[in-house]
């Protein structure tokens, strides 16, 4: 059976949407630890998520340079810059902070504070087992509906009313039966509808790189030093 999922990270822990490639049946769950992936039956052959994977020691990465140069203003303000390694032991924001200005001389934003839990997570599985990364891809939910969209960027901030019509727009024509179903079948007050949103998208891209029609940002992603791959596909 050919399985594929797109994952966002919620209130929860991760939504996780997976796709039967031959029936084109659609489940959701709520993952509360991303390892749980590794149990899911049957386990998905491709796996798209919504966190950076590949960290550099200093400086930012090429991928999410490209895709803010893709997305443009405004949406390029969507790709928060990703964490340095040296700063993910930090215990505060306070420490991440300086530990970045020493390391190569930048702060972390707040945005990129806030989902550093996840990062850390995903870079501790990944880094322990790098054949995961043969299936486990990271996206950007906006680089996702820009390839969806004939490379153009979404005009309205995901959170707003018109920017959850705007990427509906191109969620239900492919996957409205199954976007109605999941909003009832998953717990309340876990996540967002914007994260369902960008879960669709993701499972979109896993698709696309189940069918190797996927796009890579870079063209030839680098290594972290842990050799994980720092790359953003779509």
């Amino acid at each position: 059976m050919a399985t594929v999922a797109g994952i966002d990270g919620c209130r929860a822990g991760w939504l996780c949407l997976t796709k039967d490639l031959v029936t084109g049946e659609i489940h959701s769950c709520i993952l509360e630890r991303i390892s749980e992936l590794l149990t899911l039956k049957p386990r998905p052959r491709i796996v798209a998520i919504d966190v950076p994977i590949g960290l550099k020691d200093s400086g930012p990465r090429a991928c999410d340079l490209q895709a803010r140069a893709l997305l443009k203003f405004p949406r390029s303000c969507s790709v928060f810059p990703a964490p340095i390694r040296p700063v993910l032991t930090a215990k505060s924001y306070v420490e991440t902070c300086q530990l970045g200005l020493k390391a190569d001389g930048r702060k972390l934003n707040r945005q990129t504070w806030a989902i550093m839990p996840k990062i850390v997570e995903v870079d501790a599985c990944l880094s322990a087992h790098l054949t995961l990364q043969r299936w486990i891809r990271e996206v950007h939910p906006e680089v996702c509906f820009c390839a969806w969209n004939d490379n153009i960027a979404m005009v309205h901030r995901k959170k707003s009313s018109d920017g959850r019509a705007e990427r509906e727009v191109l969620v239900e024509p492919r996957y409205g039966k199954e976007y109605q179903a999941v909003q009832p079948s998953l717990p309340r007050g876990q996540y967002s509808n914007d994260d369902l949103l960008d879960a669709f998208a993701a499972l979109w891209t896993a698709e696309r790189v189940a069918a190797e029609s996927a796009t890579v940002l870079p063209a030839n992603p680098p290594l972290d030093s842990h050799g994980l791959r720092m790359e953003i596909v779509a």
